[in-house]
């Protein structure tokens, strides 16, 4: 790989700059008594839930904490490195608690995103995705020459022609650091066979302007289960990642005197990709070089009431399972059928492409005493929720629902502000106020 510059893994200051954020209309989730406040001078005056209204998202401090160290832990047991996936979250205050505890560095899927990343300081850095437009390419160059190489994936002999191509129009030898990336049918990116993609590690390992590093691939694309199929389909398809490193290895095709880093795992199969990468993993030495392996959970910090929940290796392997760290509050606005409530959060405020929001508790006001409540959302309008309700149950216009989420990844893009509560179940205390940056 390119030799970066050493830097901090964040730039503490910048994210600490974020307290310093001015509180008002931009933030849907900020309570008006907080209009032109900062952040910093908000949670001085020691807020609660119940300064808040609905329809609001909220975290869990004490899961975040718990799963940010759950993970980190794990992955030092296993000698495995950690690039959790930016995206999930895009909160720089969470990507630098990632970092504290350990993680190699911050994952990413655009140029847009990098860039939010460099801002504040983020070090090392990996693209998970072929840099195919012009300015990413220039830009990622730029980085490289000044000594902050980005990792970035090609997946086809027409993409390292298209780097050469922009690189070669300029004059201060930057070099890009790549994986190539194995796909699979039915999947998202990536060369559809191993000797597709041997043809591309031909490709880029003979090219001037790029320094091949690396084999990467997503196994979450081909299953959605972890039933006998779907976690056979991911192991399958981790073996020809294996076998595509050994061909290159063979072919001594990876740049001479880099770290090698094979790089799987989302947050649903992060098991089975050390299970199978993990025994390629050496030290190096006369007879080969250093092989590294990195998984890139990113949804792990967040975790979730749905589809995380039930297929997490962790929730899978009979240990302690990560714990749910986030929950949409929502409030009735109408009761216009027998059975029927109307919830005043939707599809603009919660995610509903992995699962619907699930009715957890009732109460008579935000941050106020709650009660089971029995009932399920049928359908999801922009801004409302439709909430079938159990006969005998006493719901009423203004109480307020506790809602379990399904994917965080698209739970925070819907906020620029969520507040942190000390404890969901325990303390409405709000401890902190996360900034998002989709």
């Amino acid at each position: 790989m390119s030799t970066p510059i050493q830097a901090p893994a964040i730039n503490a200051d910048a994210v600490s700059d974020l307290q310093s954020t001015v509180l008002g209309w931009r933030h849907k989730a900020a309570p008006s008594s907080s209009q032109g406040r900062t952040v910093k001078d908000f949670l001085a005056s020691a807020p609660h839930l119940s300064d808040f209204h609905t329809p609001l998202l909220t975290l869990d401090g004490t899961a975040v904490q718990y799963n940010l160290r759950r993970l980190a832990q794990w992955c030092r047991d296993h000698n495995v490195l950690l690039a959790p996936h930016g995206k999930t979250t895009m909160a720089p205050q969470l990507w630098a608690r990632q970092l504290e505890e350990g993680a190699w560095g911050i994952t990413l899927a655009n140029l847009a995103q990098l860039r939010v990343a460099r801002a504040f300081g983020v070090h090392r850095l990996q693209l998970a995705n072929t840099l195919a437009d012009p300015e990413a390419i220039s830009w990622a160059a730029d980085e490289a020459a000044a000594g902050r190489p980005i990792l970035s994936w090609v997946d086809s002999v027409d993409s390292v022609r298209n780097l050469e191509l922009i690189l070669s129009k300029r004059h201060d030898g930057a070099v890009l650091d790549v994986l190539v990336e194995l796909g699979g049918h039915g999947g998202r990116t990536g060369a559809r066979s191993v000797e597709a993609a041997l043809e591309v590690a031909r490709a880029a390992g003979s090219s001037p302007v790029l320094n091949l590093v690396g084999i990467s691939g997503y196994e979450g694309a081909l299953a959605h289960t972890a039933d006998a199929a779907g976690l056979a389909a991911v192991r399958g398809y981790l073996q020809q990642m294996a076998h595509l490193h050994a061909a290159v290895l063979e072919e001594g095709l990876y740049t001479p005197g880099a770290g090698v880093i094979l790089t799987a795992g989302g947050s649903a199969y992060f098991d089975d990709v050390v299970q199978v990468l993990s025994p390629l993993c050496t030290p190096g030495d006369a007879n080969g070089p250093a092989v590294q392996l990195m998984i890139r959970s990113g949804a792990y910090v967040i975790h979730d009431d749905g589809f995380y929940r039930e297929i997490s290796p962790l929730s899978r392997d009979g240990g302690t399972p990560l714990a749910a760290g986030m929950h949409g509050w929502a409030r009735v606005v109408s009761r216009p059928e027998p059975g029927l409530a109307i919830l005043d959060a939707g599809k603009r405020d919660l995610p509903v492409d992995e699962g619907l929001p699930e009715p957890q508790l009732v109460g008579l006001a935000l941050g106020g005493p709650m009660r089971p409540l029995k009932g399920r959302i049928t359908a999801v309008n922009d801004q409302h929720c439709f909430l079938a309700v159990d006969a005998g149950e006493s719901i009423r216009v203004g109480d307020v629902v506790r809602l379990g989420l399904s994917h965080p990844c698209t739970a925070l893009d819907k906020w620029t502000l969520i507040p942190v509560l000390a404890d969901t179940d325990r303390d409405g205390a709000v401890v902190d106020l996360i900034q998002t940056f989709f």
